[in-house]
């Protein structure tokens, strides 16, 4: 499953919902939420044994947010990586 996360401040209960083996892309202001030193991070790296978390570039530009100030681990996509994902992916689940 594909999960689109725009929801900030994003809630525990959405990562709760989030499986072993989904995908997870952070859009729109849910990247201010996904700070290395945010309180979030213990939770996001735990999700980076078991799941793909990525964040869309346009995003992360927009807000002048530097890559190495995202938890370790988060891949970085652009709008052709959102689209594969999408594509690749038979169930989408957005959180707003």
């Amino acid at each position: 499953m594909l999960h689109l996360v725009f929801q900030s401040p994003i809630e525990t209960a959405v990562l709760e919902r989030i499986e072993a083996g989904d995908v997870v892309v952070f859009l729109e202001n849910a990247v201010l939420r996904i700070l290395r030193d945010g309180l979030l991070s213990a939770s996001l790296t735990q999700l980076l044994g078991t799941n793909r978390l990525c964040v869309l570039s346009e995003d992360v530009a927009v807000r002048g947010i530097a890559a190495d100030e995202l938890v370790e681990g988060i891949d970085i996509i652009d709008y052709a990586g959102l689209v594969e994902l999408a594509v690749n992916n038979h169930v989408i689940q957005s959180w707003s």
